[in-house]
């Protein structure tokens, strides 16, 4: 807490919400994730949440059969995850390319920001058998330009984002200050001069909150700068921009998760929980495209993964009244249900250098949703933007 206070005090009293999420989730001595390694895992346990790799085998082996398919028509030798979490991924998905036989990266590269993260993912590699783990390698940064199968499974909207708030008077943005007792409090600020919104905030009520990916947008930007011939594939929760700002929604996407239970308060015990916001997908495939990459597909979890055949892997795996088949079912459940993951979770994929059409978009592709239209009687188009 005292970190964020002098941050507060050194700014002149008010920080952007940007700011402190980031802090509060990724500072050395205070962070969620710079402080606590043990957050991912499986239910019951001392984490705080889990993810599609921990709840289900077949989420892993399903995309480990869509990358050998893709890193063998594109001749690609690398496969690049982004915020690898507890590595379940990486894993096995390295398991299941080896055991399939047909094609196994020579390098499958992790890009993680959290140096607790990386250590717990070091000692994941070293339980792989060793021809796989000697693939493993940690990118402190982005080469100039490289070839590769991205991942991204849950990292957009764990990015630092803005927040935006509709007063009477129109738009501010909100942010983090300190009351007469120095406690934490919300605190608006007018926006800069020249900054433009996107169409859909008009939808929205005077008093309504909502998210600006910033930091989200900049990452598809640089992923466009730096990637040659690839397909990167970001699996979350979030909405086209159109849905994102459904009136229904104007107290906004931003929530915290401890212990496998949610809140919405992120300045209670900062640290402690993790701060997620619902992704804007138009938002990503627009900085996707400005930064010269071409959006692929982009559909729920459920029609992505039943596209890529996890059912056709699951009959094998399954046997009458087995104990094990029974999780394996019910995990299956969680991530295909349209009221578990199977409908929140999207899956979108861009890239460059694709002449075939996805067969995992085959059915079901959204991507004319992602598509920027006005609503009636809104601003100038286009997302924030400060001068």
């Amino acid at each position: 807490m005292d970190v964020l206070r002098r941050e507060i005090a050194a700014a002149g009293g008010w920080i952007g919400f940007d700011r402190y999420m980031h802090l509060a989730l990724y500072h050395p001595g205070l962070g969620y994730y710079a402080a606590a390694p043990g957050v991912l895992g499986a239910w019951g346990g001392a984490s705080d949440f889990i993810t599609a790799p921990e709840l289900s085998p077949l989420f892993a082996a399903t995309l480990a059969r869509q990358l050998a398919g893709l890193g063998s028509s594109l001749r690609l030798e690398r496969v690049v995850e982004f915020g690898a979490g507890s590595a379940a991924l990486a894993c096995a998905v390295l398991r299941e390319l080896a055991d399939a036989g047909a094609w196994l990266p020579g390098q499958y590269a992790i890009v993680e920001v959290s140096a607790a993260m990386r250590e717990r993912q070091r000692a994941a590699v070293a339980e792989l058998p060793g021809e796989l783990a000697r693939r493993v390698c940690w990118w402190e940064r982005l080469p100039e330009a490289f070839d590769a199968l991205v991942l991204g499974n849950e990292v957009l909207d764990a990015m630092p984002v803005r927040l935006l708030h509709r007063g009477e008077a129109g738009w501010l943005e909100r942010g983090v200050g300190l009351d007469s007792g120095g406690r934490l409090c919300w605190s608006d600020h007018a926006l800069p001069p020249g900054c433009t919104l996107r169409p859909s905030l008009d939808q929205l009520p005077v008093g309504s909150v909502t998210e600006w990916h910033e930091a989200a947008e900049g990452f598809m930007r640089s992923l466009g700068a730096h990637l040659g011939r690839g397909v990167a594939l970001l699996f979350d929760y979030g909405f086209p921009a159109r849905e994102y700002d459904h009136p229904q929604r104007s107290g906004g996407t931003l929530r915290c998760h401890r212990a496998h239970r949610t809140h919405d308060d992120p300045l209670w015990e900062p640290g402690l929980s993790d701060i997620t916001a619902h992704v804007d997908f138009s938002a990503m495939a627009r900085a996707a495209r400005e930064a010269g990459l071409d959006v692929l597909g982009y559909t729920s979890q459920a029609r992505f993964l039943l596209n890529a055949g996890l059912l056709d892997l699951l009959g094998p795996r399954m046997a009458v009244g087995d104990a094990a088949s029974l999780r394996l079912a019910s995990g299956v459940q969680k991530l295909l249900g349209e009221h578990e993951m199977g409908e929140l979770f999207k899956v979108l994929a861009v890239g460059r250098g694709l002449e075939q059409p996805l067969a995992a978009f085959a059915q079901g592709d959204r991507s004319a949703a992602l598509e920027d239209a006005p609503a009636a009687g809104a601003g100038p188009a286009g997302t924030p933007t400060w001068d």
